[in-house]
């Protein structure tokens, strides 16, 4: 009886192997991205829970000290605008990412988020 051997070969395993490292090489570089504007959400939702915040002056003020604390470098000011609205502001905040890749590919990555801010906070 002739058995055949089943299973990968070096070759195809070399294969499998460097197609889930590039996935997670682009992995790698598309986290930070992500994480940063979970960082920016999340301060936006905080800062319309303070009290006050409906000022654009110290909005603004108060978002780039909670974006300091995360060590995020990508929002500018000019990337925020202020809206009016009925009891307050509405803040957005619209960036866009770029990290080099390989050789002269980037990846870049286009944030927008908005959140209003009232006098009374909520």
């Amino acid at each position: 009886m002739n058995r055949k051997q089943g299973g990968m070969t070096l070759t195809s395993f070399l294969m499998v192997l460097a197609v889930v490292g590039f996935a997670l090489y682009i992995g790698m570089k598309l986290f930070p991205m992500y994480q940063e504007f979970y960082a920016v959400k999340t301060s936006m939702k905080a800062l319309a829970r303070e009290p006050g915040s409906a000022d654009p002056v110290k909005a603004q003020e108060l978002f780039f000290k909670r974006m300091d604390m995360n060590y995020s470098d990508s929002v500018k000011r000019e990337n925020i605008k202020f809206d009016r609205i009925d009891g307050g502001v509405r803040m957005n905040v619209k960036y866009e990412v770029r990290r080099p890749l390989v050789g002269n590919l980037d990846i870049v990555g286009n944030f927008e988020n908005s959140q209003d801010l009232t006098t009374r906070g909520e």
